[in-house]
Parts: C-alpha cells; sequence; structure tokens
C-alpha cells in the first residue's frame, strides 16, 4: 500500500483546509477597505429615556447615522423603515447591540419631544438596546449635519424642513467610512456594517 493510498483521506481533508484557507485569505485582501473620510464630531445628546449619548460613549460599535425629524411627510419614514430591515440583518448577523448601532437624531427638537421620537421609532419597531434616538440643540445638530456628514438641512419660516436624505457609515473609533443613498438597499448597508464591523 502506498503512502497515498494509506493517508488517502487524511490528504483530501488537509487540501480542503488549505483551499478554505486560501479562499478566507483572498476574501480578506480582496475587498479594499473603506477611506476614511472625516472624524465625526463630538456630540451631546438626550436619548428616549432621558439620559445624556455621547458619541464617545458609542465608540466601539460601528454605527449608522441618520438625521430625521417626526414630522416629515415624504422620505425620513421610508428611510427610517429601510433601517429597521437593516436592524433585523444585523440581528440575524449576531452583530446588532454588541457589535453594531443605529443613530437616528432629530433636528427639530422643538416638535420632536423624547415621547414624540419614541412613538416614531415604536412604528418602525425600533430595538433601543441598539438603535438611538436622540434629540438635542437644534443649531448644534445641524452642525453635525453639514461638518461631519455634508448633509444639509434648511428650515424655512414656517418651520418646515428640506434635507439631503443620507446615512453615514462611521467605524468603532468615530470616522465616517461610508455615505448610503436612498438607491442603497437594506443588504447593501448591513453587508457594509458587516465588512466594517470585522476591521
Amino acid at each position: 500500500m502506498t503512502l497515498l493510498k494509506k493517508y488517502k483521506w487524511t490528504w483530501i481533508l488537509l487540501a480542503i483546509c488549505v483551499v478554505l484557507a486560501g479562499y478566507l485569505l483572498w476574501d480578506s485582501f480582496a475587498k479594499p477597505k473603506l477611506p476614511v473620510i472625516r472624524p465625526v464630531e463630538s456630540f451631546s445628546m438626550e436619548n428616549v429615556d432621558g439620559k445624556t449619548v455621547t458619541l464617545e460613549e458609542t465608540n466601539g460599535k460601528v454605527r449608522l447615522f441618520y438625521f430625521f425629524f417626526s414630522n416629515c411627510p415624504d422620505v425620513c419614514p421610508v428611510t427610517t423603515f429601510r433601517l429597521s430591515q437593516v436592524q433585523d440583518v444585523l440581528k440575524e448577523k449576531g452583530l446588532f447591540g454588541k457589535d453594531a448601532s443605529i443613530i437616528s437624531i432629530s433636528f427639530d427638537p422643538e416638535r420632536d419631544t423624547r415621547e414624540q421620537i419614541k412613538a416614531f421609532g415604536d412604528k418602525f419597531k425600533a430595538d433601543y438596546s441598539g438603535w438611538y434616538f436622540l434629540r438635542g440643540d437644534q443649531q448644534k445638530t445641524m452642525d453635525l449635519a453639514m461638518n461631519s456628514f455634508k448633509i444639509l438641512i434648511n428650515q424655512d419660516q414656517d418651520g418646515n424642513f428640506v434635507h439631503m436624505d443620507l446615512i453615514g457609515l462611521v467605524d468603532r473609533e468615530g470616522n465616517l467610512r461610508e455615505i448610503y443613498r436612498p438607491e442603497d438597499t437594506a443588504a447593501q448597508i448591513a453587508q457594509g456594517v458587516a465588512d466594517l464591523a470585522k476591521e
């Protein structure tokens, strides 16, 4: 009996392991890392429970940032629904709350009380253990949106808002790495979060 025949299954198993290792190595190098666009400015805001939440307290997780107002008649509910789908996918992947979170920030604090933003989040089955709904000073919020994410928000004399409908992907260290647009699907966004969580 030759050595090859004697250890046939050992050689087959070894070959499979080599192929798998090669694939994993190729996969990790094949996907280019997202560039660091800019650091996100520090902030301090109030959550639905009245507790203060800062950027630094959310560091250590990959985050999706979205700026909204609950009385929005069009894009905010649509995008928040998409984020609820992202939440579900991240839960399936075992990332939600542990390695990833979602941060929705209202830029209409006068109308968006804690109770109001919680009611808005409840409509989309938000899990508040990993999905923050925040409110704070309006001007500081608009500055954060513009300076860190290049998201323009304008308010007219009647109190109505016109704003860009974008989602920011932020890494564990607080750096903006990607901007998602309305055409990006929940699956694409969740995959982006999962890939960044591996870094």
